[in-house]
């Protein structure tokens, strides 16, 4: 944009220029800052002073974005395009099923607020991160190992049964697979266990947030079918009010008869000796539940 059109610009209101540039986000002409910044109204200073904070969290964000494609990068560069993300989500609860993604994204794809799911708060920003992720990626797929599967199996292999089932769900097979922490039996493609990946890989993470979200709305439809057992508020992880509800109203269909709370409501006591993983997650149970 010429000089004599940030003149013009200047003489717009301040009000009608935030409008523009704030409300709209329309890109920011060359000089429009500094021309502001010079503006002897205290409007104008202070609107310039919003621009460039918006410009450098842009720019922060653009970077966490690039380092958060590490991985796929290295593979893309070698001709492997489909690469796909596998996280899982609900390990720790005392009900419901254990739910896995995977998600292939398109190259050099970049969702700004895209994170580990643990990391976003907001469950609304989850849901729109989710609806945008099933618009634009190339494929995704959800599996789930169900109760029955966890309490015979274990959880830590009904939570790889459900990652298998997620890529085997994708329609198509991947160059190659990324991995939040482990590897996944009888995958059909290469693989790699990133520990914490899903807040070091944009594919695990955006795998993270469709498990996360698809198993929460399962919870909340279960709540609607087993009212008393606050499913939709904790979404059956072993906090206080589930615990109790456990004892007060019973064991249900969709509880984990292999995990201790459930046992001990059922008069069986805790398992001989629970897996360091299992002892792991249930000690991890109230910061989850905090974050989640």
């Amino acid at each position: 944009m010429s000089a004599d059109s940030v003149e013009v610009l200047l003489q717009c209101s301040v009000t009608e220029l935030t409008g523009r540039f704030v409300t709209q986000a329309q890109p920011i002409p060359q000089g429009l800052l500094e021309a502001l910044e010079a503006d002897p109204r205290q409007g104008a200073q202070g609107l310039a002073r919003r621009l460039r904070s918006r410009q450098e969290k842009n720019r922060a964000e653009g970077q966490r974005l690039r380092h958060l494609l590490k991985f796929e990068t290295e593979l893309w560069e070698q001709g492997l395009l489909k690469v796909a993300g596998v996280d899982e989500a609900g390990m720790a609860p005392l009900a419901g099923p254990v739910v896995a993604a995977a998600a292939i994204l398109p190259r050099g794809y970049r969702l700004r607020g895209l994170d580990d799911s643990k990391k976003i708060l907001d469950p609304d920003k989850r849901e729109a991160l989710a609806e945008a992720l099933k618009r634009d990626v190339v494929a995704w797929a959800v599996g789930q190992a169900e109760v029955e599967e966890i309490d015979r199996l274990n959880i830590y292999h009904a939570g790889l049964l459900a990652m298998r089932r997620a890529v085997e769900g994708l329609g198509l097979t991947p160059d190659y697979v990324l991995v939040d922490a482990r590897t996944i039996p009888q995958c059909p493609s290469p693989q790699r266990g990133i520990i914490k990946g899903d807040s070091l890989s944009l594919s695990i993470a955006a795998a993270s947030v469709l498990a996360k979200t698809t198993r929460d709305r399962l919870m909340a439809e279960l709540d609607t079918r087993y009212p008393g057992y606050g499913l939709a508020a904790h979404k059956g992880y072993p906090t206080a009010q589930h615990v109790a509800a456990i004892q007060a109203l019973g064991v249900l269909p969709i509880h984990r008869r292999s995990f201790g709370p459930v046992r001990e409501a059922l008069g069986l006591g805790q398992p001989s000796a629970p897996s360091p993983m299992q002892s792991d997650l249930f000690a991890a149970t109230s910061e989850q539940v905090a974050k989640r």
